[in-house]
């Protein structure tokens, strides 16, 4: 089994200097545009993704790109790295902590490492498939792995845009299913997906998102123990929506969502 050392420390390391750039331009403010799908955007999303840019074609040059900002360039090895240079940026904008830098590679159309940093959190998470997912908080590193929990009554339930029910396939029972949960979260789509990883909540819902919202998210999910699948329970990241949820608690959602 492959490893990727190198890959995970090149990857690491571009994503803690995108998270400091960042970090820096979220305490002076900026000033988002909006782009042709209403999503914001601000010179720190596009500055940091120069920055992943210019590192992984110095690093690993036959490599393709995919990024959210526009970021592109065809393999010439079957990898390519996915980046969502700051995922969140209506929080960034708003100074909420919970935005994240995020950095996939996927090879043969199979996501290996990826690595999620949130810098005004100080936490970084980090997973590698086959061999299991991380977290560090300062100079603590834990290996991750989802809660326990087998009863929806005591369970966490992470639930992304919400504000958006004609997008949501369950939207008519949305509300009954989560009258069962012990409680309701829904602070953002890669926060509440390490909620899950972690052990912290055992369902997360995102109806609407894209392959760079989701390469990390995937590779930590696998490695923490968790279910990934999209709206049709198939488990890849083109999907344009996704699950994380505990395995136990894989049936209540699929049964939600209308799927087998």
């Amino acid at each position: 089994m492959m490893t990727f050392q190198r890959e995970l420390d090149v990857a690491r390391d571009l994503a803690w200097r995108a998270g400091q750039q960042s970090l820096n331009y979220m305490r002076q403010g900026v000033t988002a545009e909006d782009k042709s799908d209403d999503s914001p955007v601000t010179i720190a999303d596009r500055e940091a993704e120069k920055l992943f840019v210019a590192g992984l074609s110095a690093a690993f040059p036959h490599d393709g790109l995919l990024g959210e900002e526009g970021a592109s360039r065809e393999a010439a090895s079957g990898r390519r790295w996915i980046i969502d240079p700051v995922d969140g940026t209506r929080d960034f904008v708003r100074k909420n902590r919970l935005w994240a830098n995020l950095i996939a590679l996927e090879v043969d159309g199979v996501v290996e490492i990826g690595v999620a940093t949130f810098p005004a959190l100080e936490e970084v998470y980090w997973g590698v498939r086959g061999l299991g997912a991380w977290r560090c908080q300062g100079a603590r590193t834990e290996q991750l792995h989802h809660s326990n929990i087998t009863d929806i009554r005591k369970s966490v339930l992470c639930a992304n845009r919400m504000q958006d029910g004609l997008i949501v396939p369950y939207s008519k029972v949305l509300l009954d299913f989560m009258s069962q949960f012990w409680s309701v979260r829904s602070l953002g789509g890669a926060m509440d997906a390490m909620f899950v990883c972690s052990g912290s909540a055992e369902i997360w819902l995102e109806p609407a998102c894209k392959p760079w919202d989701l390469a990390v998210l995937q590779v930590i999910a696998h490695g923490a123990g968790c279910r990934f699948f999209d709206y049709n329970g198939k488990d890849h990241i083109y999907g344009d929506n996704a699950v994380i949820c505990v395995p136990a608690l894989e049936g209540e959602v699929k049964k939600l969502l209308g799927i087998g």
